[in-house]
């Protein structure tokens, strides 16, 4: 039997180019993790801010800058702490004596990739200012507003709510996130080649040699030609029959907004595009939803209890539902 070729109708060789350059740059440092690769370039490409969640000491960080040192653009760190303020990352307002008049310190949101380290030790205060950025891209101070640069990015790592001097999330502001990435531990073989490459000193030398790949303006073109992919209505209708599916499953006391409706064919997207179609599949939106909808559906106190997992009952939900062909 033939395999069965398709045409393509978008020039996706740019896109497919920077995607592989990119992996195989933090392939020279990042051991495993692939799956956190594929989906935080994947939300890069979507235009959608990014939550890592993973216990201290398994690379959210330094994939994270890693990733911001393949691009030519601003990048901002931003280290969450329980006595953080507002103003700490918005910016503030300066007497300049000079002038006789208040000058605004701009603060290190003003970027283009902003990496915020451990964003749920920080108090609720900051915390919403950072999201209130987050969803309109910009900042009003002192009644003047000044946007966002594009690409506005943010990159956020958290360790588990269960971890001493961390603070929940609201849904709301989780609402603001594309993907969800939960970064597990390495396997045996992958910790080994990272004791082995860190004991031959090689590591230093290969994050110096990661060099800006693309552009500010080449990214807002990527993800201009990403919005403009195929997507068949019985694939739209697939997406909206999972999230409504979320609203009235038993085992969830919170289901998904129509926000992560858009997300989802959004990031479908930005996942066929690395895979060089310029069409959507109903593998793209399998792969996307987990990620997507993880942190933003409840699972009832009863499966809290019996320690189910988000991801098994999202998985059950898209097996309940009959895949277009």
């Amino acid at each position: 039997m033939e395999e069965e070729v398709f045409e393509t109708r978008i020039d996706l060789s740019k896109l497919s180019r920077a995607v592989e350059d990119i992996r195989a740059s933090l392939g020279k440092v990042i051991i495993g993790q692939t799956e956190m690769v594929d989906f935080l370039i994947a939300g890069i490409l979507a235009d959608g801010h990014i939550l890592i969640e993973g216990v201290p000491g398994v690379a959210k960080t330094l994939t994270a800058k890693l990733l911001a040192k393949c691009f030519d653009a601003r990048f901002s760190r931003i280290q969450f702490t329980p006595d953080l303020m507002p103003s700490d990352v918005l910016g503030t307002s300066v007497f300049n004596p000079r002038e006789s008049s208040f000058e605004f310190k701009k603060g290190p949101i003003f970027g283009n990739v902003i990496l915020v380290d451990e964003i749920n030790r920080a108090p609720a205060k900051t915390q919403s200012a950072l999201f209130e950025v987050m969803e309109e891209k910009q900042v009003t101070i002192d009644g003047k507003t000044y946007a966002m640069q594009e690409p506005f990015i943010v990159l956020a790592t958290q360790n588990p709510i269960e971890h001493e001097g961390t603070y929940r999330l609201p849904e709301a502001q989780l609402d603001r996130f594309l993907f969800k990435i939960e970064v597990r531990y390495p396997s045996l073989e992958e910790e080994t080649a990272i004791l082995v490459e860190q004991h031959q000193l090689k590591t230093s030398d290969k994050i110096h040699d990661i060099t800006a790949l693309l552009s500010v303006n080449e990214i807002v073109e990527l993800r201009n030609q990403v919005r403009t992919l195929h997507v068949e209505p019985k694939l739209l209708e697939f997406i909206a029959r999972i999230t409504h599916e979320t609203r009235n499953n038993k085992s969830l006391s919170l289901g998904a907004s129509p926000r992560a409706s858009l997300a989802v064919v959004n990031s479908s997207k930005a996942l066929a595009a690395m895979e060089g179609r310029d069409f959507v599949t109903p593998e793209d939106i399998i792969k996307a939803v987990p990620a997507v909808l993880r942190h933003r559906v409840i699972l009832t106190p009863d499966k809290e209890m019996e320690g189910a997992a988000t991801d098994d009952v999202l998985n059950q939900i898209i097996h309940k539902i009959e895949v277009p062909r």
